[in-house]
């Protein structure tokens, strides 16, 4: 943990602290200081005192912007619920969309990764903070992606159907974003016309695929539609976007990486378990935990491929049956093989599976600058 710590922050005493605390998460699979302290060095008080001193130190949530990885195609943004039902008087947990459990939202955005995603900035709100503020979710939603604008460049913004609205369609145009999105049909479909200014009905029947170009949405803004009705399905999915449909269409497939990471999250490394009184200190510990997230998705993987991939010299792959290769590589995730391995691997092959990973992350946190021939 030290040695990605190092290679994150640039500070090699925080670095440390940082490490001592990401391995303690690990351990505990919990956001809860004291379920967190417990596992560190030394008694549990003192460790209590250090993750509280380094909070008011250190904001993880602005360095989290370095794990914005270069060579990825798109970007993937999408909220997830976080429940809090016994946090009656905590300032920055409302309800949520049942409009009875207790919680918050924490919007990620986030660069595919094998089956995963690798997490680069976070924002929470709830019904109380907008109610508090005088703000909307879509001025939220506006807010983080604004952050982002500087290192998107022509990569696709990837958004789930709750993000379909015309403000913020209006808003990626004007900032030249590209964007991909579902289309949220609901109850009150929306409506688009062709360049004539006809209007333009969507339909497809099962089995079925339809695109089309330069529609107006809502007559206001210009894009394509992609539209699929896989058999089986009780409706059919609709992607937006202002890129080539097709292309559009395969990038949005890829979405579901992002909520493999919340279960990850939340399933793996206890995301929900958290007790922070203040939004402020909640939001560093969550950009903490998915800084250690990133380093143990990296080890996992690595580690997943050695243990239950291909083997690595071809004579060794003859008696393979075809059927059996990697069939555990396929069911469990790098992340859940690294917090349940109980067989112990030779130093040799374990050092071998870190510098594999230390070189991946490496190359995310500091790309190497591109060489013009």
């Amino acid at each position: 943990m030290r040695s990605f710590m190092q290679q994150f922050f640039d500070d090699e005493t925080i670095a440390d602290k940082a490490a001592e605390i990401g391995q303690a998460m690990l351990a505990a699979r919990s956001l809860q200081l004291t379920e967190i302290a417990v596992k560190m060095r030394g008694s549990s008080a003192a460790s209590y005192k250090r993750i509280q001193r380094f909070l008011r130190g250190i904001d993880p949530r602005a360095m989290l912007w370095r794990l914005f990885c270069e060579q990825a195609e798109y970007v993937m943004g999408d909220p997830t619920e976080i429940e809090r039902p016994q946090a009656r008087k905590t300032e920055y947990v409302g309800t949520l969309k049942d409009g009875k459990t207790k919680g918050f939202w924490m919007l990620l955005l986030a660069t595919p990764y094998r089956g995963r995603a690798i997490p680069c900035g976070l924002l929470t709100y709830s019904s109380r903070t907008i109610g508090a503020g005088l703000s909307s979710r879509n001025l939220n939603h506006v807010r983080a992606f604004a952050e982002l604008k500087d290192l998107l460049g022509e990569r696709p913004l990837v958004l789930d159907r709750e993000f379909s609205y015309l403000e913020l369609l209006l808003h990626l145009v004007e900032e030249g974003v590209n964007f991909v999105f579902r289309l949220n049909q609901g109850s009150h479909p929306p409506k688009f016309w062709d360049a004539d200014g006809k209007e333009v009905v969507l339909s497809l029947s099962p089995g079925e695929k339809v695109s089309h170009s330069a529609l107006w949405y809502k007559g206001k803004v210009c894009v394509n539609l992609i539209g699929v009705w896989k058999k089986g399905l009780a409706e059919p999915l609709w992607v937006m976007t202002n890129l080539e449909p097709e292309r559009a269409w395969q990038i949005y497939l890829s979405r579901m990486k992002i909520e493999q990471t919340f279960r990850d999250l939340k399933g793996l490394l206890g995301m929900t378990r958290l007790m922070n009184k203040r939004q402020e200190n909640m939001e560093k510990m969550l950009a903490l935990l998915l800084l250690v997230y990133a380093i143990a998705l990296l080890v996992g993987e690595n580690l997943r491929d050695r243990l239950y991939g291909l083997p690595t010299h071809p004579q060794e792959r003859v008696d393979l049956v075809p059927h059996q290769i990697g069939k555990k590589w396929r069911r469990y995730s790098g992340l859940f093989i690294l917090l349940n391995q109980k067989r112990r691997l030779p130093t040799r092959e374990w050092q071998a599976i870190i510098n594999c990973a230390l070189q991946s992350f490496a190359a995310i946190v500091h790309p190497p600058v591109p060489t013009h021939v």
